[in-house]
């Protein structure tokens, strides 16, 4: 998310009333989580694990709960809840916007595209040309939505992301700044949700085809002519490469990597990052053939047992 201008380091950490270590004119341009952070950018740390993680990230100013050794052209803002003033600069930024009309007077529509009745249009979002937004779609704000597009009836586009910190009193959410972009010729089916960015894109790339009933957590990224069947689930920052086939309720993991060509057979479950070209089944999944050799040794391992057994005795 980029922020509306620049801001220094110290006007940052003033706005956070915490410490800062680095030159006082240290620009910082936007905000992003760590799977998507680009120089100019703010993440946040508040976990030992991860510090290394972040510090040698792209991001060039790290929130983080512990004042470090700043790596050279970084600055720091050390905060007591880097997770919590994390929120509070995307609140400050990018604050949620009531809605007055079901159809925002700020929401961009192209010419020749159809909107069904009672499907919700948010703030700022950008239709193209030639598309048909079926009845009781919501579209939170700022999804950009391409041309040639087809979203059937009650589809979320945009809800926030499944993202919270575990505190003493229950669990706090992380605020979502981002938004989801969807490119030419998808088409989304019905009951599906998709989630946008922390504070990137959540992003269904050009051709591809959704079926119902899919979940496609934020910051996900879908590639070019990719085919997703009924009852997927995607977690949040997976990379899905073009290409890519996914059947009957297969449920990926976070922060994976599904290579270009790929199918994945119905039922897998996806914990780790998959090579292109090649068709996977199973939980954990592997290369189908291989799975299914698997299967077959142990269907006989009964009556191996038996045999071994009946030797012995």
């Amino acid at each position: 998310m980029k922020l509306p201008k620049p801001h220094s380091l110290a006007e940052m950490a003033d706005f956070l009333d915490c410490e800062f270590v680095g030159s006082p004119e240290h620009s910082i341009t936007g905000i992003n989580e760590i799977h998507v952070v680009e120089p100019g950018d703010i993440v946040f740390v508040d976990h030992p694990k991860y510090y290394d993680k972040a510090l040698n990230s792209a991001a060039t100013t790290i929130l983080i709960n512990k004042k470090v050794e700043a790596p050279k052209g970084k600055g720091l803002l050390i905060s007591d809840d880097p997770f919590r003033d994390f929120n509070k600069i995307t609140k400050n930024f990018m604050p949620f916007t009531p809605a007055s009309a079901s159809i925002s007077s700020s929401a961009s529509i192209g010419a020749n595209t159809v909107i069904q009745p009672n499907a919700f249009i948010g703030n700022n979002v950008v239709i193209g040309e030639n598309c048909i937004i079926h009845s009781n779609v919501s579209i939170y704000d700022n999804t950009v939505i391409g041309n040639d597009v087809i979203i059937h009836a009650n589809t979320v586009i945009g809800a926030d992301a499944f993202y919270y910190k575990k505190r003493e009193d229950g669990f706090d959410r992380l605020l979502s700044g981002g938004n989801v972009v969807i490119e030419d010729r998808v088409e989304i089916g019905a009951s599906c949700t998709i989630d946008k960015g922390v504070s990137g894109s959540t992003r269904i790339g050009y051709d591809s085809k959704l079926d119902n009933h899919i979940q496609i957590g934020h910051d996900t990224s879908i590639g070019k002519h990719c085919l997703i069947a009924s009852q997927v689930g995607v977690a949040g920052c997976v990379v899905i490469e073009d290409h890519v086939t996914l059947w009957g309720q297969v449920g990926i993991t976070s922060g994976v990597t599904i290579g270009e060509k790929s199918v994945v057979l119905a039922q897998s479950g996806i914990a780790r990052s998959l090579k292109g070209g090649t068709t996977y089944f199973g939980s954990p999944a592997e290369e189908a053939r291989k799975k299914y050799r698997e299967l077959a040794s142990i269907r006989i391992l009964p009556e191996l047992i038996e045999k071994i057994t009946i030797k012995d005795s």
